[in-house]
């Protein structure tokens, strides 16, 4: 009888992964002293935020970066614990920390997508980690945290995410919290959806508006992704556009390969 033989996965093969990315506003601006604290800050809290999720940190691959943080988290990982309960406790824990007296106030930028991701030489391969990298520097997250300067987390979850999970009915998840934005940064164009814990939609479409950003192409009327030729090296995005120029730089919103957004 022939035996049937059970091949486990090779290493770096590309897996659907759900891929996180979280940056400090205006970071440069800090002095060295205080720029090594509010680090050692980001990491407790996003520890704590995803320990009252039930997610284990442990298990998450990480690659810090000064003032970010770019992680793929395990396949097991429920997306609506993500999108919904971690932003929360994030949201929460961030609100105490700027309310203690004489702190350096710490505002964030979370981006998220899910997408295929394969281990890589220099980090992660694939549309996931470097969708993320755009999404986490895309002009209207930022113009969302510049006009509402109440406002501590300004989180972007890509299109995909948004109809797949936070439409679904899923616990903790109101879609009518979450406002669109068209992203286009080079040679990417799509869509992402921006919510503001704390914040009215209306607040956050009124700073959507407002966000600086290119003309699109005259011969680009849809949203178009990346070939996957990309790969992310220290938070920067490098490889290959659409004419095959080559490419190394600050990631900004939407799926294509690489990850972690860099200064």
């Amino acid at each position: 009888m022939k035996e049937i033989s059970h091949h486990r996965p090779q290493a770096g093969l590309p897996r659907r992964r759900l891929c996180l990315a979280v940056d400090m506003e205006q970071y440069s601006r800090l002095d060295t002293r205080t720029q090594s604290a509010v680090q050692s800050e980001l990491v407790r809290m996003l520890d704590e935020a995803a320990a009252l999720t039930g997610l284990d940190r442990a298990a998450w691959t990480r690659q810090p970066q000064g003032d970010l943080e770019f992680a793929v988290l395990p396949e097991a990982t429920p997306e609506d614990a993500v999108l919904g309960p971690f932003v929360h406790h994030l949201a929460v824990r961030l609100g105490d920390r700027n309310a203690r007296p004489a702190t350096q106030r710490v505002r964030l930028r979370m981006a998220v997508d899910t997408g295929v991701v394969a281990d890589a030489a220099l980090g992660h391969a694939g549309p996931a980690p470097v969708a993320v990298a755009r999404y986490v520097n895309a002009p209207q997250l930022r113009a969302v945290l510049a006009t509402l300067t109440a406002a501590d987390l300004a989180v972007m979850v890509s299109d995909r995410l948004y109809q797949d999970v936070v439409r679904s009915g899923r616990r903790d998840l109101d879609p009518s919290q979450y406002v669109r934005a068209h992203v286009r940064v080079k040679e990417f164009g799509g869509y992402g959806w921006i919510r503001v814990p704390g914040h009215v939609p209306d607040d956050v479409r009124s700073a959507v508006a407002e966000a600086p950003g290119p003309e699109p192409s005259p011969d680009a009327e849809a949203p178009s992704w990346t070939p996957p030729s990309q790969y992310v090296h220290q938070g920067a995005a490098v490889g290959r556009d659409v004419v095959g120029g080559l490419t190394i730089g600050v990631p900004v919103p939407p799926p294509t390969a690489g990850s972690g957004p860099a200064r």
